[in-house]
Parts: C-alpha cells; sequence; structure tokens
C-alpha cells in the first residue's frame, strides 16, 4: 500500500494513494495510531481535492550516517577525516517532530543562515514496539518507508561541529525536515537497491542507490534498540546519500529554488524554497 495523510478541509486523515487519486481509508486516527492498530483498511472512499499533507507526525526521529560517498565528499569540505569508529557504529542524532512539513509546502529559509542546504535520505518507519531486536530479526520491525530532506544550514554546521554538541541550530527550526510524499509498506518495496536522485529547478544535482548504504536499517534498529523500546511511529533516516547535499559540490539553495527528491518506488517529494527570513 501507499499510505498518505490528506486534507480535503476537514482536516488531516488517512488515506492511501492510487497513481494520482486518494481514497479514504475509512479509519478515525492519525497515521501513527493507524500503524499502531495494525493498519486496518475499513471502507474505503474517493476523496476530491486532497492535499496532501506529512504522511505523520513522527513519534520521534533518529537521523544516521549510512552512505559512505556522502560521508568522504561533505567530511572534506569540513576539513575532518571519517572516524574509524563510523565503520562499526550507526551512531545517530535526534531530529525534531514538530519541525516536520510535507509535499509542496514552502521550505523556510532562516534569517541567520547564508548556505541552506538540503539531504536526499531514505527513512524507515518502525511498525512495532520492540526492545534489544536481533539484527536478523529487525527488518522485521519496519512498517514502510518514505523520503526525508533533512535541511541544514551549512555556515551553522561548521560552528557548531567543533564544540562537540548538536547539530543544533544547523538543524532546528520550523520546517527543517520534510517527509513524504507518501508511505509503502515494506510489503510491497525492497529498500535494497533503490534509486535516488535530487534535482533543483529541474538539474540534476545528485544521484546515488540504497544499495551503497554502510549501515543498513537492521543495523540501526538493532543499535538504537539496546536497552530503549522502539514504538510504531518512529522514523530513522539513512543519512544522505552521495550527491545527496549541496555540501559536495558547494552549491546551495536560494530563494524560490524547486527541490525535487526522487526514491524508485516511493514517488518525487517537491517543495519550493521560501523567501529568507520569513
Amino acid at each position: 500500500m501507499k499510505l498518505v495523510t490528506y486534507d480535503a478541509g476537514r482536516g488531516p486523515r488517512v488515506g492511501l494513494l492510487e497513481g494520482e487519486a486518494v481514497l479514504d481509508a475509512g479509519f478515525e486516527g492519525d497515521m501513527v495510531a493507524f500503524i499502531e492498530a495494525g493498519a486496518p483498511v475499513g471502507e474505503t472512499r474517493p476523496v476530491e481535492g486532497a492535499r496532501l499533507l506529512a504522511p505523520l507526525r513522527p513519534r520521534s526521529m533518529r537521523d544516521f550516517l549510512a552512505f559512505e560517498g556522502h560521508l568522504k565528499n561533505a567530511f572534506r569540505r569540513l576539513g575532518r577525516p571519517i572516524p574509524e569508529e563510523w565503520y562499526e557504529v550507526p551512531a545517530f542524532y535526534r531530529g525534531m517532530p514538530d519541525t516536520v512539513i510535507g509535499p509542496e509546502e514552502t521550505i523556510p529559509y532562516p534569517y541567520y543562515t547564508g548556505r541552506l542546504d538540503f539531504e536526499l535520505e531514505l527513512a524507515a518507519v518502525i511498525g512495532r514496539r520492540g526492545k534489544d531486536i536481533l539484527r536478523e530479526e529487525a527488518e522485521g520491525y519496519i512498517f514502510g518507508y518514505t523520503i526525508w530532506n533533512d535541511l541544514s544550514a551549512r555556515d551553522v554546521q561548521a560552528r557548531e561541529l567543533p564544540i562537540g554538541m548538536g547539530p543544533a541550530k544547523a538543524k532546528d527550526w520550523d520546517g527543517s525536515n520534510v517527509l513524504g510524499p507518501c508511505i509503502v509498506t515494506a510489503d510491497e518495496l525492497d529498500a535494497g537497491d533503490l534509486a535516488m536522485r535530487v534535482r533543483v529547478n529541474g538539474e540534476e544535482w545528485g544521484e546515488d542507490s540504497s544499495k551503497n548504504m554502510h549501515h543498513e536499517f537492521a543495523d540501526m534498529i538493532s543499535y538504537a534498540s539496546r536497552a530503549q523500546t522502539l514504538y510504531p511511529g518512529e522514523v530513522f533516516g539513512s543519512g544522505t546519500a552521495e550527491g545527496g547535499a549541496g555540501i559536495e559540490t558547494d552549491r546551495y539553495l536560494n530563494e524560490g529554488d524547486v527541490v525535487e527528491l526522487e526514491i524508485e518506488g516511493i514517488g518525487v517529494l517537491r517543495n519550493t524554497v521560501g523567501k529568507k527570513g520569513e
């Protein structure tokens, strides 16, 4: 199934995406409740004038660094080597669910940065509760996949990194995380080799494949669940694909730019950059 959260004038509701058409899923509750209930699709009905929202307001957001190619390119510009520990430890930082926006929404451009950047990421949505999950069982905890644009203020990031905390204001502002356009359930998508592309104003800036992830989602889930319970509706990000961020080529976003992140089998997550400071 392709699942969406939509609004057709009656507030957010869970829907099914069939081609370009949206069907109401016949469920009273939000997407996290829908996942937690086992995805109980009720009586469906077509919806006219549906506007897609972020597919879910995550319970939590963990973002990892799985692509070595991106790290090599980005760390070189930041003047840092890849630490040896990265090859062994699927470390992560936490994003803020309240900052999530959805497809076609305007990306806020913070007044305090001159280097606004995008990040092309594949994201896994957790489908059931678990703790101390074995790696070989971890894939069974994935409900589905979506696209994550993890926006970044690179000049701010360069100043925060030496402190050894964060990222803080390099990653956190209203609208700094974009999810969508839908969630594709794990039974319908093999995430092992998905083409990933990013376009800015129609020009392709980078491409990669999910097969190049050094740490797979099973590694991430097993690591994150050590002595900690995971819950339905939590989101795990792959980290940026190689070529999936402007920092790799020293090209950044400007007001009015249209950013399109595309992942095979999921779709296109499209947004326009707003005016700086608004």
